[in-house]
């Protein structure tokens, strides 16, 4: 077990898009430490079944959260960027009932329970900005039910490319208008509930019309706005602009946030997102 401060960082910047922790708080999330493994495409992280004494922060890569049905189909219900601990809530649930696979060579910090519960019985911020940070990612998961059972094709693909710029912007490892997205068709796919097919005529659709290009893994917005018309897109759901809060019921103004570089990353990827 090593201190791995770098990829610590990350996701305690995305905690404190969300919350006010004071120094002591921070020094202790940056203090955690864990096991790096490192995950090639298409190989699990979590196994639908496992029992896990840890929970994983992405710290490069691309991961997505899935459910697989009995015929070996499968349906994407969360992408993971860097700084996502991707299953938090296996602290308090630790067999999965989901599986967590890598889109692309993904590197994992895996942080053991035990620590966890350590610094949140030392610490009831953390506690509660841990508390936070999964009901972000349950925001998320309810919006995606929403996109595939109520928007067509057109729709579907422009929310969830909308929805990855301001995250990947968010986490400081992107923009809006030009982010790195390394999935394949089949993979796109299986996130919006259509066919590879379907999804490579939707992408057309949407090149044609001039909102998107994409190039060697990457994807570059031409018309924000006419893209989030598209897609009907409110980012609200994501609460990248929720109060930060303190405590119960009280709520601190003007705390500056916690900034880090971000890492330099050598990306790898598997598949085309053509």
């Amino acid at each position: 077990m090593t201190s791995y401060r770098s990829e610590l960082s990350r996701f305690l910047n995305r905690l404190l898009r969300r919350s006010v922790l004071d120094y002591e708080e921070r020094n202790a999330i940056l203090s955690l430490s864990g096991r790096v493994e490192q995950f090639r495409p298409n190989f699990d992280i979590v196994s639908p079944g496992n029992t896990v004494d840890h929970s994983c922060l992405i710290g490069r890569g691309l991961a997505a959260r899935y459910d697989q049905m009995a015929n070996g189909q499968r349906q994407l219900n969360a992408f993971h960027i860097e700084g996502d601990m991707c299953d938090l809530h296996s602290l308090v649930c630790p067999t999965a009932a989901w599986g967590i696979t890598a889109m692309t060579t993904t590197t994992v910090l895996q942080v053991p329970h035990v620590e966890l519960r350590n610094i949140i019985a030392s610490y009831p911020a953390v506690a509660l900005a841990f508390w936070r940070d999964g009901t972000a990612d349950a925001s998320i998961l309810a919006k995606w039910i929403g996109n595939l059972g109520r928007r067509d094709a057109r729709a579907r693909v422009a929310h969830l490319l909308c929805e990855m710029a301001l995250r990947t912007e968010a986490a400081g490892i992107g923009s809006r208008e030009h982010f790195w997205f390394a999935v394949t068709q089949n993979n796109l796919a299986d996130a919006v509930g259509l066919t590879p097919v379907h999804v490579n005529r939707t992408m057309q659709v949407l090149r044609r019309e001039r909102l998107i290009r994409s190039s060697s893994h990457y994807v570059y917005i031409d018309s924000w706005s006419r893209l989030v018309d598209v897609a009907d897109f409110d980012a609200d759901y994501l609460l990248l602009d929720c109060n930060r809060v303190r405590g119960p019921n009280k709520l601190v103004a003007g705390a500056a946030a916690h900034s880090s570089q971000p890492l330099a990353i050598d990306r790898e990827t598997a598949g085309g997102f053509t």
